[in-house]
């Protein structure tokens, strides 16, 4: 069933696109992989490739077809699948990167943008497949470009698995060394997360959770050039009409997305799953989510009220987006990814947005840590450190957090470090000096909170 718009709103999505930087970042088609599990490796490889490339045979093609007639520019074209852990059995880590060769193959073969599940969920224990898997990783990572991987180590069920917290400290060391000479960027393509979504459109950390059926599209649309420009055009507005200009223009921008996955899921005869409402920047002029926080009042986002900033525009991005859609998923409200926003970029700089602000600003996001590069020295503890604040701060929550950090080999602090594409560029940040060793060999597991008592 396609959306009726009217003229008006066509005018103003015109307007949004070709002055504002609208777009939809991308189209996901997830897919159910379970009923490829075999005991023999050679098959499970043969059927996983071509349940891929059948399912996704016409999605870039369907997808370039509608933002051509619709004029709105579809970014990213993309695939979620299974989380791979759940079918390798008793597969090898030898094999375990071959299937990720394999994965890497079919996204080719497709021309999408990235393929996401290769991921594993050890948030209260690690299996078999799941630590072949996690063995697997950096090697996977640093000899696949379109492949992205994340690993569950906490809910708010649950609690924090901190046997995988320090795990993925050493696999994120690890899997940096192994991309050296090209500034770890293996690292990018993984997501660590707390309480993670199933139907999440945007890369690395999606994957097609156990609750999907056996195909879906799911849509993240983007637009902070929108909101940007919205909010400019009333300098003297006061906070509760700020927010309200933010939920009025949200709405429009959910309203095109929806309109555009739709048509999409209805030509490749899929269902439309949900719409992400998250406010997705990149290094584009004026389409920043920190630009937005500093057009609400800030001079220099990091400083004192940032925090109340960012929570005023998620909630009002949520409100606005929720009255849009049919079915609202994902993550839904706003990335602070630092290489692939200027603003972010700007703020640390100038000295005024810190690993520490960033770190406080993910109570009132949408995800956690994105993107920042790290001093090539970090410690696997370090990493491990900010993987359980981060956790810590999802589980008591009950919100989904994530951290997808790049420790870059030779790189000091204040360095730029060049990703290129979507990935942007970032300034090196160092870490707080004293020890987390202790801490993360301890192991076990942190215990699930009261709030995990509902029933």
């Amino acid at each position: 069933m396609t959306m009726n718009i009217g003229f008006t709103e066509i005018q103003e999505t015109i307007r949004m696109v070709q002055m504002e930087s609208l777009d939809i970042r991308t189209v996901t088609m997830g897919i159910n992989l379970r009923d490829c599990a075999d005991a023999q490796f050679s098959s499970l490889n043969e059927k996983v490739y071509k349940k891929i490339t059948s399912y996704a045979k016409d999605l870039k093609t369907v997808s370039e077809k509608v933002e051509k007639e619709y004029g709105i520019p579809i970014i990213n074209k993309r695939i979620s699948i299974t989380p791979i852990a759940e079918i390798l059995g008793h597969a090898t880590v030898e094999e375990a990167v071959e299937l990720a060769k394999t994965l890497d193959s079919a996204a080719s073969e497709l021309g999408v943008d990235f393929i996401g599940g290769y991921s594993a969920l050890v948030h209260k224990g690690i299996s078999k497949g799941d630590q072949t898997l996690l063995d697997a990783l950096p090697e996977a990572l640093s000899v696949t470009n379109k492949v992205c991987a994340s690993v569950s180590v906490a809910t708010t069920r649950t609690g924090i698995n901190m046997d995988a917290v320090r795990k993925m400290g050493e696999i994120i060391k690890e899997a940096s060394e192994k991309t050296k000479d090209n500034n770890g960027i293996a690292c990018a393509k993984l997501v660590v997360f707390c309480n993670p979504v199933e139907d999440n459109p945007f890369m690395a950390g999606a994957f097609h959770g156990a609750g999907e059926g056996e195909a879906v599209i799911n849509v993240g649309v983007s637009g902070p050039g929108v909101v940007l420009n919205a909010l400019k055009r009333y300098p003297d507005a006061d906070l509760g009409q700020v927010a309200d200009i933010i939920k009025k223009t949200a709405f429009k921008i959910t309203r095109a997305g929806e309109l555009l996955g739709r048509v999409v899921a209805e030509r490749l005869e899929i269902p439309f799953g949900i719409m992400d409402l998250s406010l997705a920047p990149t290094n584009a002029m004026n389409d920043s989510v920190a630009e937005i926080l500093e057009e609400i009042g800030l001079e220099r986002v990091g400083t004192h009220g940032t925090i109340a900033a960012l929570a005023l525009m998620n909630d009002a991005v949520k409100k606005g987006g929720a009255m849009a859609s049919s079915y609202v998923g994902g993550l839904s409200g706003a990335f602070i990814p630092v290489s692939e926003d200027n603003g972010m970029i700007k703020g640390i700089v100038d000295d005024a947005l810190s690993l520490s602000k960033l770190e406080a600003m993910t109570c009132v996001c949408s995800v956690g840590l994105d993107m920042i590069a790290l001093t090539g020295d970090v410690s696997a503890a370090s990493l491990s450190g900010i993987i359980a604040d981060e956790a810590a701060i999802g589980m008591i929550n009950k919100k989904t957090t994530a951290v997808r950090v790049i420790p870059v080999p030779g790189k000091k602090e204040g360095d730029i470090v060049e990703f290129g594409g979507l990935l942007g560029r970032a300034p090196v940040m160092g870490v707080n000096p004293f020890s987390s060793e202790k801490l993360i060999k301890r192991g076990g597991r942190i215990p699930a909170p009261l709030q995990a008592l509902i029933n």
